[in-house]
């Protein structure tokens, strides 16, 4: 299977594979958006650690005919300082989210606002479900990846997101990322 990654801007970011079948096939173009905030855009503050800490809406199109689950990773990779980032900071992990889902709700709660089947990991809080921005020191960007796997994945009871990542290797079709940013607010400024 050949795959193409493309870019469209900054902060889109697509991949494309042909089946291995050697015939040209339909091309998917996956994206994903958010009604919440623009692509490299600011994050607002109801999503963070200094507001709600509520799960942004989030909308995707194009997913492969042949996907048979999706993954969504949203992580910081500027973390803890965008200056010197020593780590990525994971904020959410979901797997197995159905093929014809179209997006999700904000302020994401439970399993129960989630599409039937979608299992939830655990992410650096040590927590499963949505832990908002809330860098210590400058702007942070963060990446809301989602994939479309060619395959369900197993029950991983609450994964790690290198669980995930390590379950859905060598079944990734196509691939979309939306980026927002993120700084605390400076106290006694507007």
């Amino acid at each position: 299977m050949g795959c193409h990654r493309w870019v469209l801007g900054p902060a889109l970011i697509g991949l494309a594979c042909a089946s291995g079948s050697g015939e040209a096939g339909p091309v998917s173009t996956m994206r994903v958006t958010s009604p919440s905030f623009e692509a490299n855009g600011p994050i607002p503050a109801r999503y963070t650690c200094e507001g709600e800490d509520v799960s942004p809406a989030l909308a995707w199109t194009g997913v492969p005919s042949r996907a048979r689950s999706l993954v969504l990773i949203v992580d910081d990779p500027d973390a803890p300082d965008p200056a010197a980032p020593t780590r990525t900071w994971v904020h959410w992990v979901l797997y197995n989210l159905p093929p014809d889902a179209t997006g999700l709700p904000e302020a994401v709660r439970s399993a129960s606002d989630l599409p039937p089947g979608t299992a939830q990991g655990v992410n650096d809080w040590n927590r499963v479900g949505w832990g908002g921005p809330c860098p210590p020191i400058g702007r942070h960007r963060y990446h809301f990846r989602l994939f479309a796997l060619d395959r369900v994945l197993p029950d991983l009871r609450n994964p790690t997101r290198a669980q995930v990542e390590e379950a859905m290797r060598g079944a990734v079709i196509a691939e979309a990322v939306l980026i927002g940013t993120y700084q605390k607010q400076v106290k006694g400024s507007p």
